[in-house]
């Protein structure tokens, strides 16, 4: 049986759908305060991190042999009140992980839950077609100047994750105008799009690219890095000429919608390969 942990956003009920196609019910798992869109219907079971070992005992009981993470959550705070004896052993690692950067924290929980016995998989393992495939897919495409660009912001999204930051940054004739934080891209393209009521017209052009790729070393079964279809009508907004992902690096979930927005807009969608 699979376990889906869901957070926040369209990859979870997406994957449910996938996975009711293939005739496989998953169990729901959701964080307290987090509810996913998953449809109502389908069994649900609320966790705490403080209960963690509660949730593993479920897991057990049901039969689970793979989990899958998808979908936003923010980082829990931990109340030690709230603690069950189930979890008391792990108090040490839970405390550690939370010390640390997203990266680190998951890679925790991924331990955790394998130690188990149970498979961690992720969401492109489910549905490989999320990973779009190399190339650029819109009618507009991109230039030499934003070959320049998109290398600049492949050195700089590394260097970001290897401090455990964002995975995105905004490109303008190869210097860095915006870095993603932990507010993500919508927030970070919102400071690019001009204020005031939205008008009609010409789009405002900065000449800029979103970039975004995956952190170096990441373990690709969580926490890869999503664009969807208000990820492009923010870049729309904010004027750029188009969008870079990595290609294998990046999930895009409506590919068709996020296609044909920016289309309409005449921007384009480069899906990289690595320098």
């Amino acid at each position: 049986m699979l376990a889906l942990i869901a957070g926040t956003g369209v990859l979870p009920p997406l994957l449910v759908d996938h996975l009711a196609a293939q005739g496989e019910v998953p169990l729901i798992c959701e964080l307290e305060g987090f509810s996913s869109a998953v449809p109502a219907g389908l069994e649900r079971v609320t966790f705490r991190l403080e209960q963690i070992g509660a949730l593993l005992r479920i897991w057990a009981e049901r039969g689970v042999t793979r989990v899958c993470l998808a979908g936003a959550v923010e980082r829990p705070t931990l109340h030690l009140r709230k603690l069950d004896l189930r979890t008391l052993p792990l108090l040490p690692r839970l405390m550690r992980a939370l010390r640390r950067g997203d990266d680190g924290a998951l890679r925790e929980a991924i331990a955790i839950i394998e130690e188990r016995g149970i498979a961690v998989v992720g969401a492109t393992d489910i549905m490989p077609d999320l990973l779009p495939t190399e190339g650029v897919p819109t009618k507009a495409r991109p230039m030499a100047r934003h070959d320049v660009d998109a290398r600049r912001g492949e050195v700089e999204v590394a260097a970001m994750g290897l401090a455990d930051l964002g995975q995105s940054c905004v490109v303008k004739t190869g210097e860095i105008i915006q870095r993603e934080d932990q507010r993500g891209t919508d927030y970070m393209l919102a400071r690019l799009a001009p204020p005031g009521p939205k008008t009609t017209g010409a789009r405002p052009a900065v000449r800029a690219i979103l970039f975004k790729a995956p952190k170096p070393g990441q373990d690709r079964r969580v926490d890869l890095p999503v664009i969807g279809p208000q990820t492009a009508e923010n870049a729309i907004k904010a004027g750029l000429d188009g969008i870079v992902i990595e290609a294998g690096g990046v999930m895009v979930p409506d590919l068709g919608t996020v296609v044909e927005r920016l289309d309409a807009a005449g921007l384009f969608l480069w899906v990289r390969g690595r320098s």
